[in-house]
């Protein structure tokens, strides 16, 4: 009899308990699907370009030695400064190359006096000959004189040449165009013709080539691409050579691919590629190390997306979480070719048309239905700034996967809804 009144209580405390839960799992049911944002994949042109290592190489390179022998009296220039084609340079010590030009000049001299008397003996012997005062002998004898005498005042005509370019060549000139160098010599040091080392070099750096290597694998695979036609060639105004300094920043001038070597290098298995830059502010020096990105190919359907919606597995597969015609939600496994600034070139995986999550990843699974949400591309490129020690959004999108999967279905469904409505 004591019992009765203790079950009353226990009874009406489970039914009401039971009216709760069943309360939530109604109001559960109530809960709209999550939104995911999407952007809807769109095939565009897009030129694939390579970036290729390489080195500053002066256009043109002239090293400044003497010709003639003798003492420097005095250097023209100042060092690192700009010359122009024929400037003088160095002045070498002259006297002996002028007396030698006077003693060319005297003996031509010479020679065309003793021309002038053989050549009226000559005439005067052609005369007498008719009047037969003079036998065959004695002409043949003066025109075979008059022949030697001019040939002596050609050699001494080339010798008086050659005397005065030893004299010019005594005020040592620049041979190109370009910056000079530091000085090896200074005034009061004997120099040699033709010797080892030079006296300055001129280096011409406007324009400037740059040096490129690429892997002869690489070229082969391009190639191939455009042959099948995976790749078209690139117009003319669109083959153009950008650079990229040490630090990073690209440089303001376009350069233009000038040729390829026809050579593979067997020590590295590369091919040389030289392009040529303007140069004219001298921001590029010889032997820099730059970067340059240079067009391979146009590609008529490039997929291009956003880099956060593209998400890696644990295995590193790259996936795409992708909304069907019934607003579900699909996993996709795609090939990403390159990065592109904040996009991936996929290879494959999708295609125009799909509807692309890249935003709400974190609220949905594959085979969900969701409200789909239409987002701004720039927006979807932009992304947040991840702060200094956050997260990546990768790899926050991979721990709360897992702690998904961890979990019962259907409290993690409960516990999904109610983070929507909050």
């Amino acid at each position: 009899m004591r019992t009765a009144p203790v079950a009353l209580p226990i009874a009406l405390f489970l039914s009401l308990a039971l009216a709760a839960c069943g309360g939530d799992d109604q109001a559960g049911g109530d809960r709209p699907p999550p939104e995911a944002g999407f952007i809807t994949v769109e095939p565009e042109p897009f030129t694939i370009t390579s970036e290729l290592p390489g080195r500053t190489t002066p256009h043109q390179v002239a090293e400044v030695r003497p010709q003639v022998n003798g003492i420097i009296e005095e250097r023209l220039f100042e060092e690192g400064q700009l010359v122009e084609k024929g400037e003088p340079l160095y002045r070498i010590d002259d006297s002996l190359y002028q007396a030698d030009v006077e003693s060319a000049r005297a003996e031509l001299a010479r020679a065309q006096a003793t021309l002038k008397s053989t050549r009226l003996r000559a005439q005067r012997f052609e005369k007498l000959l008719d009047m037969k005062a003079v036998s065959q002998q004695e002409y043949d004898e003066a025109e075979a004189a008059l022949g030697e005498n001019e040939a002596q005042v050609a050699a001494a005509r080339a010798a008086l040449s050659s005397a005065r370019t030893n004299l010019d060549y005594t005020t040592l000139e620049a041979p190109i165009s370009g910056r000079i160098g530091r000085s090896t010599v200074t005034a009061g040091a004997l120099v040699t013709a033709n010797q080892a080392q030079s006296l300055a070099t001129i280096r011409q750096l406007d324009p400037i080539y740059v040096d490129l290597t690429q892997s002869a694998r690489e070229l082969r695979r391009l190639r191939q691409a455009l042959e099948n036609g995976e790749l078209e060639k690139v117009g003319e105004d669109k083959a153009r050579v950008t650079l990229l300094m040490e630090d990073g920043s690209e440089y303001q001038e376009e350069g233009v691919l000038q040729f390829s070597e026809y050579a593979v290098e067997e020590s590295t298995g590369s091919v040389t590629l030289r392009a040529l830059f303007p140069n004219p502010d001298g921001d590029l020096l010889p032997g820099m190390f730059v970067r340059a990105k240079l067009p391979e190919g146009e590609r008529s359907e490039a997929i291009l997306v956003p880099q956060k919606g593209i998400a890696r597995d644990s295995t590193g597969q790259a996936t795409a979480m992708v909304i069907n015609e019934n607003d579900q939600v699909e996993r996709r496994n795609v090939t990403t070719e390159r990065a592109v600034g904040n996009r991936w070139l996929i290879a494959e995986g999708l295609s125009g048309g799909d509807r692309l999550v890249v935003e709400g990843l974190q609220k949905i699974q594959p085979g969900m239905t969701v409200k789909p949400v239409k987002v701004d591309e720039e927006d979807a490129e932009a992304g947040p700034q991840m702060e200094k020690g956050e997260t990546p959004p990768e790899q926050k999108q991979k721990e709360q996967q897992e702690g998904l999967d961890g979990e019962n279905p259907a409290s993690s469904g409960t516990q999904s809804g109610g983070g929507d409505n909050q």
